[in-house]
Parts: C-alpha cells; structure tokens; sequence
C-alpha cells in the first residue's frame, strides 16, 4: 500500500505521528495473529509493542521497499519466536506465517476482526475479561466466576450486558465474526 510506504518514509525522519497512524492501522490485526495462533500464554499485547518499538527504534536500519504490511507480520513472527524462546515454550510456525501469506489475506475480513477488537477494548476491564475468558478460552460460566472469584449470577450479567454492547457498536458482520470466533472456539 503506497499510503503504507509514505508513513514509513516519515517514520524513517522521526515522524512520531506517523508511527502513531502505522500503529492504529495494524495493531488490531496483529493483535488477531496471535490469538489466531492460539498464543494466550504469550502477551499478546507485549509481542505488538515490541514489534512497534523495535520498528521504531531500528528504523535506520531498516530498508522496507514493497509492503510495510508484510514487515510487520513477519516481525511480529520473529517476535513471537524471540518471546517463545525466552519462555522456553514451543511454539509452530507454519508456511501460513509468511509474509506472502499476510498479503493473500482478505482484508475486508482483518478490518472486521480490528473493529471488533477495538469494540472489545472499549468495554470495562472486568466485563472485557469475562468475554474473552468466554470466548478466547472457552470457560464456562462457572470457571471464570472462579477464575475471578465473582458469583456466576455476576457472570452472566455482564456478558449480556457485553453482547448487548457488541451489538449497538458493530454492524452485523462483525457481529457475525465475533459469533464465529466463538463458536470455533467451543468446537475446538
């Protein structure tokens, strides 16, 4: 994306505000190919930042000439391994992983996990995590009221109340995506 390579260019003069912009255009995404790897032990946050402070910092270094995009992927795969390895936890990388792979993705579908993962992190701190407990990790009522030490009642409250969130903020596709994360989840 020629838009793509124009921040990078500004970000290589010390634009910070450039950075910022690259920042919000892919962080939900990249935020998605983690948990899309099934990585929950690994802070998928931390793995972000990291790939947008090494960016940052070594951005005299760096020579992107094609896809900002797939440097990006293809950093956060190398981050993911780094942070794996310090764990000391395998992690599988597959041919999926490449940055060729990232290119083929359909971006309509990225946009409508990132604006659902910009819905989520709107929601309260405690409501957001019930969610995710239920849906990323597929507890049960019972578990995340343990997990949390909440009543169940106190669970259900507040998923309700999250759906009913999801609802007003995404238009129905996205809605649509969430629903399919969720149940991939509960089948696996």
């Amino acid at each position: 994306m020629a838009e793509d390579l124009t921040l990078w260019r500004k970000i290589q003069n010390g634009d910070t505000v450039a950075l910022k912009e690259l920042h919000n255009r892919y962080y939900y995404q990249m935020i998605i190919q983690v948990r899309r790897m099934h990585l929950n032990h690994i802070g998928s946050d931390e793995v972000v930042s990291d790939c947008f402070i090494k960016l940052w910092t070594k951005r005299n270094e760096i020579l992107i000439e094609r896809s900002v995009r797939s440097y990006l992927f293809l950093m956060l795969r190398n981050t993911l391994i780094d942070h794996s390895r310090k764990k000391k936890q395998f992690i599988h990388v597959d041919s999926e992983s490449t940055p060729e792979a990232y290119e083929e993705m359909d971006t309509e579908e990225l946009d409508d996990y990132a604006k659902l993962y910009n819905a989520l992190e709107r929601l309260p701190d405690q409501r957001r995590r019930i969610l995710e407990l239920a849906v990323f990790d597929s507890c049960s009522y019972a578990q995340i009221a343990e997990k949390l030490q909440i009543s169940v009642n106190t669970v259900k409250t507040q998923m309700g109340r999250a759906y009913r969130f999801l609802k007003e903020e995404l238009d129905p596709k996205s809605i649509k995506v969430f629903f399919m994360i969720h149940s991939r989840r509960l089948m696996n």
